[in-house]
C-alpha cells in the first residue's frame, strides 16, 4: 500500500488496474449451497453502480451515516467499499433511528424501518435476486442497482482522513481502514496474495478484517463462508483445499 492507495476504495482501483480478473471475493451460503466468485473487475462494477445509486438516486455525501444491517455476504461487502468510495460513514449494525439512511437483509427489516430516511432492503438471494414482494417502505437493491452506470466519480473528493466505518464501537477513517488491515495481515504472518477462508461475522473489526479488508490490503482473495458450522470439519477441510487457502481467520470469540 503506498499514499495513493490508502482507502479502501483506493485499494479496490490499484487492484482493478493490477489484475482484474483474478477472483477477489468467493462467497458461500451452506445452509442454501450457493457458491458465488466475483473477480476483481465484477466487484468492481458491483462497488460503482452501487456507489452511484447511493451518490445519486439516494442522494448521500460524504459524512452521511449509514446504518448498515447485514450479515458477512459479498453484497455486504459491496456496500462497505460503495460507501468508501462516496465517503459515506458506514455504520455496521448501526442505529437505523440515528443514521441518515440504512441498509437492510431480510431479517432486520423491522429495525431498520426505525430510519426516518432512505430505505434499502436485499433479499441476499443467490445471484443478487429481488424480492419476490418488496417490502413496503424500502426500495430494492436488486430492482434499483442493475441498471445503474458502470463508472463512478463522486461528486465530492473523500477525506481519506474522515471517519470512515464504525464498527463494534471502533471508529477508523478511510486511510486508517487500510492500514490496520495491512498491519493485521503481518500480525497473521498472511503470505504474499493470500487466499482468506473466513467464516466471521462482519460484526466486529477482526470478521471485517479477515473477511474484507485484509485481503483486498495484501492483492489476495477472501472464501466468505456464512453458516459455515453447517459443513462439518470434513467438508471445511475439503473446500480449503479446493479452494487453495492460504490462510484461515480465527474461530468466532463467543
Amino acid at each position: 500500500m503506498n499514499a495513493t492507495e490508502r482507502t479502501p476504495a483506493d485499494l479496490l482501483s490499484a487492484a482493478l488496474v493490477a489484475d482484474p480478473a483474478r477472483p477477489l471475493v468467493t462467497f458461500y451460503d451452506d445452509a442454501t449451497g450457493e457458491r458465488v466468485e466475483l473477480s476483481v473487475a465484477t466487484f468492481a462494477n458491483w462497488v460503482a453502480k452501487t456507489a452511484n445509486y447511493l451518490q445519486g438516486d439516494l442522494a448521500a455525501e460524504p459524512g452521511d451515516r449509514l446504518a448498515l444491517l447485514l450479515p458477512a455476504h459479498w453484497q455486504s461487502a459491496v456496500w462497505l467499499l460503495a460507501c468508501s468510495a462516496v465517503g459515506v460513514v458506514a455504520e455496521v449494525g448501526g442505529d437505523p433511528a440515528a443514521a441518515d439512511l440504512v441498509v437492510s437483509g431480510p431479517d432486520t427489516l423491522d429495525a431498520a424501518r426505525g430510519c426516518s430516511g432512505e430505505r434499502v432492503a436485499l433479499a441476499l438471494r443467490p445471484m443478487g435476486g429481488r424480492f419476490p414482494q418488496p417490502p413496503a417502505g424500502f426500495a430494492d437493491y436488486a430492482v434499483e442497482v442493475p441498471g445503474q452506470g458502470d463508472r463512478f466519480a463522486p461528486f465530492a473528493p473523500v477525506d481519506p482522513e474522515a471517519v470512515a466505518l464504525v464498527v463494534g464501537g471502533e471508529r477508523l477513517t478511510g486511510a486508517g481502514i487500510g492500514a490496520r488491515a495491512l498491519a493485521d495481515a503481518r500480525a497473521a504472518g498472511m503470505p504474499e496474495a493470500p487466499r482468506v477462508l473466513s467464516g466471521l461475522p462482519y460484526a466486529t473489526w477482526q470478521g471485517l478484517s479477515y473477511g474484507l479488508y485484509a485481503p483486498l490490503a495484501t492483492g489476495g482473495s477472501v472464501v466468505l463462508c456464512r453458516h459455515l458450522d453447517q459443513l462439518g470439519a470434513d467438508g471445511a477441510a475439503a473446500r480449503e483445499t479446493s479452494e487453495q487457502v492460504t490462510v484461515k481467520a480465527p474461530p468466532a470469540v463467543s
